[in-house]
This record gives C-alpha cells, structure tokens and sequence, in this order.
C-alpha cells in the first residue's frame, strides 16, 4: 500500500455518492443505495489507510468501528447509519434477495434519499480525520 494510496479510494468514494446522486433521480433506487453504501465503504477504507491501516471487508459498520477505535473523534453515533447502509450492500443487486421480486421493483424514492443521506452524515464527519495530522 503506498502512502497516497487512500487519495484514490478517496476520490472513488466521492464518486460513488454522486453517482448514487443521479441514479436516485433516474429512478434507480436500487442501485441509488448500493451506490451509497459503496460510497460509505471506501471513505472508510480511505480514512483507514490514512491512518496507516490496511482496511479489509465490505461492511461500513466493522470499517467504522475499526476507525472510531483507532482515530480521537467519537463515531459512535453514526454506527446506526453504517448498518441501514450495509443492508443495501447485497439485497439492492439480487433478485434472490426479495421474494418473488427483483430489487429494483421493492426499492423506491425514500428508500434511496435516506441512503444518501445516511452516507452523507457519515462523510460529513469523517471526512474531517484526512485534516487532522496524522499520528
């Protein structure tokens, strides 16, 4: 892992939410919230590889417990977001997921604006470890 790696997960995870962004308004509430969680999942492994830790995994709620037991901010309050995004990691894509329904036929509007807006809450606190030094 090279040092300026996380810049790259960084700017992949800023990516992810606007793209999350406009697939909500084309209607893609499915892949809206998969979008988000992804967005969430590699701010994360960004701000651990920041912190000189070599994230592994898929989960936002793990990515973030390992981060708020190693960083001086309390990110306990956003746990609950972390999970309400990492229930849009596998049945958001596949039809198995929903009975007798494909995913994107049980996602809809709200669903999505509150995935956003979970990943948003999420970046708008952690993004502010990349300012803190580094120890």
């Amino acid at each position: 892992m090279a040092p300026e790696d996380y810049k790259n997960w960084l700017n992949e995870a800023e990516w992810d939410l606007e793209t999350a962004e406009i697939l909500k308004e084309k209607e893609r509430y499915n892949s809206s919230a998969f979008y988000a969680q992804q967005a969430v999942e590699k701010l994360l492994k960004a701000v651990l590889m920041f912190k000189n830790e070599a994230p592994w995994g898929h989960s936002a709620r793990e990515l973030l417990i390992r981060l708020n037991q190693i960083t001086e901010i309390d990110l306990s309050n956003l746990i609950h977001n972390a999970i309400e995004l990492d229930h849009h990691y596998i049945p958001s894509r596949y039809p198995n997921a929903h009975p007798n329904s494909a995913p994107h036929e049980v996602y809809d509007n709200i669903i999505a604006e509150n995935a956003i807006n979970n990943a948003k809450l999420i970046f708008q606190k952690v993004k502010n470890i990349l300012k803190i030094k580094s120890k």
